[in-house]
């Protein structure tokens, strides 16, 4: 990044000649491309814009119009400052003239007392733009490798925010164009402070250009998106005013990233990403603290703490039909369907695509708000915007975050166990799974994991010796209500096959699977079969 006229200023070269700032004191930030010595008042044309004119003034015309019009001219041409020697030409200041029409047109203006040196100035003040052009290159190159592989490897939001967190060591945040953090890596410092009353902060910081520094806060900021398509904002968090390299390392991050928003059309968005990362994230323990992941849902605009929590999936129930991409894009419709359901209902809830199969949703319900009415709520809209067949299913109402995995454990039990006999219902909780729902209660219980050995023990300890699956052919059958021609056909085996099969998990169990009661036994076994290996996951 080129130096500022403030940076020239504090240059020893400029000191020596006792500068003082007369006019467009307020435009020190102004970038110094290059500086030019000219004497003449039709130097205007010359320039390119971006340079710093020196001069004695010895040159310049006596009448205070023609002095005036110089400076429009400079200023039209888009030079960053003027800097006038005083001594040969203007003894003491300057004419008002001069000042008055720099103050007008907004071309900061600076005189020296003392005689001093052009050279000296354009060697500093040259030998530093060559220098940071130099370091930005080496930079440039050393952040390709690492930004191109981000690339091709296609890396969501928050690896590529890790890569820069650890490149710069300062924290990194990335937020949308309404100022809500969709990821954020905190280098180690404390999220919840990190992340305290970022909306209003973040909007007061609006740098003009797309890169910049803002002293006042210590952010540096760059746009992310192509001009004119912008769609967020990528934060370093600095101590101290950042170098070239961690400029570079912005922009080059801001990149990949708008790349990365281009090959994601058929993806779920970068709200989805961020909510299922929050979501994903409280299920797996990553967040040491619970506050953190209070903190980072708080900065997606949905509050977590002082409110009751309720864990709600999603779940297709008709997946085999559909190829791996079409099954994924299907269900980040379904994330973004329900994501527009809650808000329709004003319901603020953390949404996000779970796996290949499932959607989650952490809802903190609102004051006065019952998990009933919120759940038909939420319902009804989903089901008018989203016609492809789904269960919905909620977990147990908890008080705080560290209860929420427990809670979405047992949304997906009923969510598991809702898909295989779906009923209609517009939502399922664990009481409307009757049986399923009380084996899921008591899969701690060592008298019914007992049971379920002793009723499958050696059709379990079968499969795993020979590689087969009689226990899938069992379940088929018990599924099918016994009967055997509308089970061979689900197991897609011919009749004989299959009635072959039967006698075979009967001589393993020594059992009639004609007979009702032993085939009771043996279906409740495989329910609490079912609760024990899902909740070992």
């Amino acid at each position: 990044m080129l130096p500022t006229l403030a940076d020239v200023l504090a240059l020893d070269a400029v000191r020596r000649g006792n500068p003082r700032v007369v006019a467009g004191a307020d435009r020190l930030d102004t970038r110094v491309r290059w500086v030019h010595v000219g004497e003449i008042s039709d130097i205007a044309h010359l320039l390119r814009g971006g340079e710093l004119i020196l001069t004695t003034g010895v040159a310049l015309p006596e009448e205070p119009g023609k002095l005036a019009e110089y400076i429009a001219d400079l200023a039209s041409v888009g030079a960053s400052g003027l800097v006038v020697e005083l001594g040969r030409r203007f003894i003491g200041e300057l004419p008002r003239a001069v000042v008055e029409a720099a103050e007008i047109h907004g071309l900061p203006l600076v005189t020296l007392a003392r005689e001093t040196p052009f050279v000296q100035i354009t060697e500093s003040v040259h030998a530093r733009i060559i220098d940071i052009q130099l370091e930005e290159l080496r930079a440039s190159e050393q952040l390709h490798e690492v930004f191109t592989e981000l690339s091709v490897e296609g890396a969501t939001p928050a690896e590529v925010l890790s890569q820069v967190s650890r490149l710069s060591a300062r924290p990194a945040i990335l937020e949308n164009l309404a100022h809500q953090v969709l990821a954020c890596e905190s280098a180690g410092r404390d999220t919840g402070i990190l992340l305290a009353n970022w909306e209003a902060r973040s909007r007061a910081v609006a740098p003009r250009e797309r890169t910049a520094y803002d002293a006042t806060s210590g952010w540096l900021v760059t746009m992310v998106g192509a001009r004119g398509h912008d769609w967020g904002r990528l934060i370093l968090l600095c101590e101290s005013a950042p170098g070239p390299r961690d400029i570079v390392l912005a922009e080059r991050a801001a990149t990949t990233l708008a790349l990365g928003r281009l090959l994601e059309r058929h993806q779920e968005s970068l709200e989805r990403q961020a909510h299922g990362t929050i979501i994903t994230g409280i299920l797996t323990h990553a967040y040491a603290d619970p506050e953190e992941a209070a903190a980072r849902a708080r900065a997606v605009g949905v509050p977590l703490t002082g409110r009751k929590l309720m864990s709600v999936v999603l779940r297709l129930t008709e997946p085999s039909a559909e190829t791996a991409l079409n099954l994924q894009a299907r269900l980040g419709e379904l994330a973004e369907a329900t994501a527009a359901a809650c808000r329709e209902a004003k319901l603020p809830a953390l949404v996000g695509a779970l796996g290949q199969n499932r959607v989650g949703v952490l809802l903190p319900l609102p004051p006065r708000t019952l998990a009933e009415g919120a759940l038909t709520a939420l319902a009804e809209r989903l089901r008018t915007a989203f016609p492809t067949p789904f269960v919905l299913a909620a977990g147990s109402v908890v008080e705080s975050i560290k209860e929420v995995r427990r809670s979405f454990l047992e949304a997906e039990q009923v969510a598991e166990a809702a898909a295989r006999q779906p009923d209609r219902r517009p939502f399922y909780r664990l009481p409307d799974l009757r049986l399923r729902g009380l084996l899921h209660l008591l899969r701690d219980d060592a008298r019914l994991q007992t049971f379920a050995e002793r009723e499958l023990g050696p059709l379990l300890a079968h499969d795993a010796h020979r590689g087969g699956d009689l226990t899938g052919i069992l379940r088929v059958y018990l599924d099918a209500g016994r009967n055997k021609a509308v089970a061979s056909q689900r197991a897609h085996l011919s009749r004989p096959a299959f009635y072959d099969r039967l006698h075979r998990l009967e001589r393993i169990l020594d059992t009639d699977l004609d007979d009702v009661e032993s085939c009771l036994s043996l279906h409740v076994a495989l329910l609490a079969l079912e609760s024990f290996r899902k909740e070992s996951r």
